[in-house]
């Protein structure tokens, strides 16, 4: 599907007036489009302006969001904290906790945040990066609505679940790793029926425990019935380890509930018993390990830096040209788009201005109306 680049100086300060728009306070609109736009910067396209509107703005006109945050310490101590968010932006609450963590983590070595009634915080590398480019290794998970199938099973019994970690380097990007313990992730599927793109093959599983390869539009359809579920990572069954990725999305269910008495599995449906929408009440957890409590933060990111290039620089398969480590494609992406802007596709393009046209925010001309 043809795109068309925004300017950053245009998408960012439109975005943060958009927010600004629909009630959030301007700080805090700030730190909601830094998080949505970093997507677009790493290309992580699935959770950038392709959510914008359905996933934010959307769910603050329902009411099943708040545009002000109520970030509420329910109980801290000197390394931890338990946090409610009362169903607040989860960009904000997000940072706020990451923030809290690295900051205790920066005074006792280790500090970590639990988080319950919160809503969907963007990327969870923003703030693994947000600890690593502050010296510390962070950590960071979050539930998210039923759609995952156990293995063995057909039944959406848990979200995408990422577990994502960020260790800083010597290099000029550090390394992270953010991916869901699902083959793919729900943004991905909505990505893929904007563009056009069927499902691919292995990610979901019917009730009947067929493979469904089909419309992605449909696919999304029959995974919010509750008649498809997304697969593990390693698929279906056992046979390419399945278990694994079902094993690791149950470690990041349990840290996103069990400390902070947060919701779980079917609760986080986003639909009480009459299908009316209400909120989602996810759980995250951020923990924070400061390096120089080791021994030192230079140490720490040179021998980081050491490991990821001995890796990168091993004997490489016939044909390839490039082994990677995590992040560096997304650094790769962020050097070509820095002086371009965002891709913006035909569909958003149309949503981005109806929100435009919807707020009165006329000083707005888009690329794509020229």
């Amino acid at each position: 599907m043809p795109r068309v680049f925004c300017p950053w100086d245009i998408i960012t300060p439109f975005v943060t007036d958009a927010f600004i728009g629909y009630g959030i306070p301007e700080e805090d609109a700030k730190i909601c489009t830094d998080v949505l736009l970093e997507s677009d910067r790493r290309g992580i396209e699935s959770h950038g302006c392709n959510r914008f509107k359905p996933i934010y703005l959307d769910r603050i006109k329902a009411g099943i969001q708040q545009p002000v945050t109520n970030f509420e310490i329910v109980k801290e101590t000197e390394t931890t904290a338990v946090v409610d968010g009362h169903d607040g932006m989860g960009q904000v609450i997000g940072y706020k906790s990451m923030q809290m963590a690295i900051d205790k983590a920066k005074k006792y070595g280790m500090g970590m945040v639990v988080v319950r009634n919160s809503c969907h915080y963007g990327i969870a590398g923003y703030y693994a990066s947000q600890a690593a480019k502050q010296g510390c290794i962070g950590i960071t998970g979050t539930n998210a609505r039923p759609s995952v199938a156990p293995t063995w099973g057909v039944d959406g019994m848990f979200g995408t679940n990422p577990l994502t970690i960020g260790i800083p380097t010597d290099e000029d990007f550090d390394f992270v790793i953010d991916c869901a313990t699902s083959i793919t992730q729900n943004g991905k599927i909505e990505y893929y029926e904007r563009i056009g793109e069927n499902v691919h093959k292995g990610t979901v599983i019917t009730r009947d425990g067929e493979e469904f390869c089909g419309d992605a539009g449909e696919g999304l359809k029959m995974i919010r019935q509750g008649t498809a579920a997304l697969t593990t990572l390693g698929g279906a069954g056992e046979a390419l380890g399945g278990y694994k990725g079902y094993g690791y999305a149950m470690v990041v269910e349990l840290l996103s509930a069990i400390l902070q008495d947060g919701n779980y599995g079917k609760m986080l449906d986003g639909k009480d018993e009459n299908g009316n929408l209400v909120p989602y009440h996810l759980g995250h957890f951020f923990i924070a390990i400061d390096t120089d409590h080791f021994l030192g933060e230079e140490l720490a990111r040179k021998k980081a830096g050491e490991i990821i290039r001995s890796v990168r620089n091993s004997t490489k398969a016939p044909g390839a040209e490039r082994i990677y480590t995590a992040n560096e494609k997304e650094w790769d992406v962020w050097l070509y788009r820095k002086d371009k802007g965002v891709p913006i596709t035909e569909p958003v393009q149309k949503e981005i201005v109806a929100v435009r046209d919807e707020l009165g925010l006329t000083q707005y001309k888009f690329p794509w109306e020229d």
